[in-house]
């Protein structure tokens, strides 16, 4: 080949060379190409949206109580042996299945990751390893938003628009971060606000320290006597809410909040006719022989005992089934109806949007027109259903001179970067509904109950307290043919100023461990601890 042709061989190439330089140079200072490019060497992760906390009525955490981090793994760190032992069983699986992963991923981890040499950003373990207060609370679904209770109900205000923050990670080919890189925290801002409730924490863990070692079904409530704040709430069985499947086949329906539901209330209903009595001017009395027979139907006493002769305070005392039979006789069904729903039965007590105890259930005027139903109605059987809140109520009343309030459970919405309040969210007012003289004096009854009557279970607690037992049948049978019943014990403690109304129901209970009465008092013994 002559020199010529060789020159022009090279020359060729030399400009083709040269196009190929000046085109990449035009591509690298392309905008788009660029950005382009950048995005190929970067990872965004997002972290998990931030929802707001509940909280008790002095500002402690009800959710969030925990400590979690979330850290970010790249390859090539170690990370299966150095995080293995630093996470929960779903992190460590994660970590097996990203042993040979070529791209950063965020693991949950509950020690801190400073002491590992890691920059970890805060999070929470939403509800605690013991769980608390979660039928009121509810849990969330597989997507982050509230399936059950307050969750649900407030999920909105909880939650905020569901921003994500992120995290934005400069990263070689192989997935490590590059030299002189770190994460950039891109923040997004949810709106989410905190919720104020009107549990006290240390009451509630009190209570349900006692729930847990008295009863296998049922509930317990504690108001607030002065303002019928719910203060604890507590239904057995319970769940785990991080573990929601470990509960779908167990017995007596743990997923149910007893304290909402409707039930047989028996002889606790047996105050709303005494008031009734009391207003009405009525303090009758009864010959008691152990059974009343109404239009050919027969009547018993617990156990047909008779009591003999007994006035109002004996008869409650007693609990005695003839004399408010005969009460309710001499009252009749309007004022015995209109005295109920005074009281608040047969009325919703909504707690929050979507959350609401049940209406339960009073028997219609012309059912009251049969003179056995109207016998059934006097001592709280028939058809008569009434949920614990809706019982709580009523000896919340006593106990504050008079004065109805419905029990709630939300204080407020909270700034969670400032901890202020932020919307006020229920402060139900109260309404007279019994003269002062007369709640005093249906105190002094009900502590008569607890010291001489049907809860000496209860007689032994400090400061001395007052209420009333109830064993309500239920019509359902156990294969052995003993039939199921609610057993109650309603009432306030102390005795003189009442700090505390309770409500202590263990529902369709055949053999219970121990009486109403039993658990109220050591429901006082913990509240008395509690301070």
């Amino acid at each position: 080949m002559s020199g010529k042709r060789v020159l022009a061989v090279y020359a060729a190439l030399l400009l083709g060379f040269m196009v190929v330089l000046c085109r990449l140079y035009l591509l690298a200072q392309h905008p788009a190409y660029a950005a382009r490019a950048a995005a190929q060497s970067t990872v965004t992760l997002q972290l998990p949206a931030r929802r707001g906390s509940f909280y008790d009525a002095q500002g402690q955490l009800l959710t969030g109580l925990e400590e979690r981090w979330q850290v970010v793994c790249f390859p090539g760190q170690g990370n299966y042996d150095r995080l293995y032992a630093c996470t929960d069983a779903a992190g460590q699986a994660l970590l097996y299945r990203s042993r040979s992963r070529a791209a950063p991923f965020l693991l949950e981890v509950n020690c801190d990751p400073a002491r590992l040499g890691l920059t970890g950003y805060p999070t929470a373990r939403r509800y605690a390893a013991v769980p608390l207060c979660q039928h009121l609370l509810g849990y969330l679904d597989g997507t982050g938003h509230g399936a059950a209770g307050l969750e649900k109900a407030l999920d909105a205000v909880l939650s905020g628009t569901g921003e994500h923050s992120s995290l934005v990670c400069a990263v070689t080919a192989q997935g490590t971060l590059r030299t002189g890189e770190t994460p950039k925290l891109l923040q997004a801002d949810s709106g989410a606000l905190g919720v104020q409730l009107t549990i006290s924490r240390p009451v509630q863990r009190a209570v349900e320290a006692v729930a847990s070692t008295t009863m296998q079904s049922g509930c317990i409530l504690v108001l607030d006597t002065a303002t019928a704040a719910v203060r604890a709430s507590v239904s057995v069985p319970g769940y785990d809410p991080e573990h929601l499947a470990d509960s779908l086949q167990a017995a007596n329906s743990p997923f149910l909040n007893r304290a909402l539901q409707s039930y047989a209330v028996g002889s606790v209903f047996k105050p709303v006719l005494a008031a009734a009595a009391l207003e009405a001017g009525l303090q009758p009395v009864f010959e008691c022989t152990g059974a009343v027979v109404v239009d050919g139907q027969i009547f018993r006493c617990a156990g047909g005992v008779p009591h003999g002769q007994v006035d109002l305070a004996a008869a409650l005392e007693k609990s005695c089934n003839g004399y408010f039979i005969c009460l309710g006789q001499q009252l009749g069904a309007e004022k015995l109806l209109d005295a109920a729903k005074a009281f608040g039965f047969g009325q919703s007590l909504p707690l929050a949007e979507g959350l609401a105890a049940e209406a339960g259930q009073l028997p219609a005027p012309q059912e009251l027109a049969q003179s056995g139903q109207l016998a059934n109605f006097s001592f709280g059987q028939g058809s008569l259903l009434a949920t614990p809140m809706q019982v709580a109520a009523l000896f919340n009343t006593i106990a504050a001179d008079g004065v109805y309030r419905a029990p709630y459970v939300l204080q407020a919405t909270l700034d969670e970067t400032t901890g202020q309040p932020v919307e006020t969210l229920s402060h139900p007012r109260g309404r007279r509904v019994l003269p002062a003289q007369s709640a005093a004096l249906l105190r002094t009854m009900l502590v008569q109950v607890v010291q001489q009557g049907t809860a000496q279970d209860a007689a032994g607690v400090s400061g001395g307290a007052g209420g009333k037992t109830g064993t309500a049948q239920t019509g359902q049978f156990t294969p052995e043919g003993t039939e199921r019943c609610n057993l109650w014990f309603a009432g306030f403690w102390p005795a003189e100023k009442p700090r505390y109304t309770i409500v202590v129901l263990q529902d369709g209970a055949v053999h219970t461990a121990y009486s109403g009465a039993a658990i109220f008092a050591q429901v006082c013994a913990a509240l008395e601890a509690a301070g």
